[in-house]
């Protein structure tokens, strides 16, 4: 350890993990600054590390739930990671995100159906639309992933850097571009990641 960090890396390691605990007394490692909103709505699970610039908001709606962003163990999280609740937000153990995505669970305004915001309307003002979020076990989100409202990632599966995911993906694949789409599935007879 001491020759990957050195002396002052190890003594800013244990700085950030003290400081880290009294957020969070779960976490591993919390590295500052670090950003919190809506701390009583967050619930993490043993092991969870920070990057640099995160920021967790839980913005209450008229939802009973206690927790608005519930994270698993073991989840690790990169540099400038941005998670926003509304609703509902969940990530599940394992899970490995890159920096700078952005997982949110609601947007200013509607767009679609039949009670839609006029753009003449000031965005602030627009009421808020939720849609549950939930990240299952061992998925990796690559660099710039955006999570939009309303979308389920299946278990085991990557979501490659600069992807935008609208829409639920399977467990167990692959999938990249903006909007999402699945390129890959893991064959599990032949222990190998398929085209599909």
């Amino acid at each position: 350890m001491l020759e990957r960090y050195g002396i002052f890396g190890i003594i800013s390691l244990l700085y950030f993990k003290i400081r880290g605990m009294l957020i969070f007394k779960n976490a591993r490692l919390i590295r500052f600054p670090f950003r919190i909103r809506g701390r009583k709505f967050i619930k993490v699970g043993k092991g969870f590390t920070t990057g640099f610039n995160c920021r967790i908001d839980a913005f209450p709606s008229d939802s009973k739930e206690k927790y608005l962003i519930e994270i698993g163990e073991g989840v690790q999280m990169n540099d400038y990671v941005h998670i926003a609740a509304h609703r509902k937000v969940v990530i599940k153990d394992n899970v490995l995100i890159a920096s700078k995505v952005f997982i949110t669970d609601h947007n200013h305004g509607s767009y679609s159906g039949e009670d839609q915001d006029s753009p003449l309307s000031k965005p602030s003002e627009r009421k808020l639309q939720s849609s549950p979020v939930t990240i299952e076990e061992n998925v990796w989100l690559g660099e710039y992933v955006s999570i939009m409202p309303g979308v389920t990632i299946g278990k085991g599966s990557i979501i490659g850097t600069m992807s935008v995911v609208t829409k639920d993906i399977p467990d167990y694949t692959i999938a990249v571009g903006s909007p999402a789409k699945v390129i890959k599935k893991f064959n599990f007879s032949t222990n190998t990641w398929d085209k599909v």
